[in-house]
């Protein structure tokens, strides 16, 4: 039964990661622009979006353009977010193997 315990710590120990993980990815601030910087969009490592932000002068060209613009300016910050999240989860999980069981 000492292997159960060894496995009970090393599944807590990696709890604890996670959640120190957490804790950094609400902290971490991703910048993305598009548009030549007309859009500039601030997210978090945890996929939070924290800011808008849209050049008054690009607001008057043609709304389809300002619309194609945002909505792929909005697709790569949530693609950044998600691709440092799984990057920083994986350093987390890879460090503790449970044999059997991964």
């Amino acid at each position: 039964m000492a292997g159960v315990g060894k496995l009970l710590k090393q599944a807590q120990k990696m709890q604890r990661s996670i959640e120190t993980l957490q804790t950094q990815m609400e902290a971490h601030q991703i910048d993305v622009t598009a548009g030549g910087g007309a859009v500039k969009i601030k997210i978090n490592g945890s996929g939070k979006f924290l800011a808008l932000d849209l050049d008054p002068e690009f607001l008057k060209e043609d709304a389809k353009l300002v619309s194609e613009t945002l909505l792929a300016a909005v697709q790569d910050a949530a693609k950044q977010a998600k691709e440092y999240n799984e990057s920083e989860m994986q350093k987390v999980t890879s460090a503790f193997q449970m044999p059997g069981m991964f």
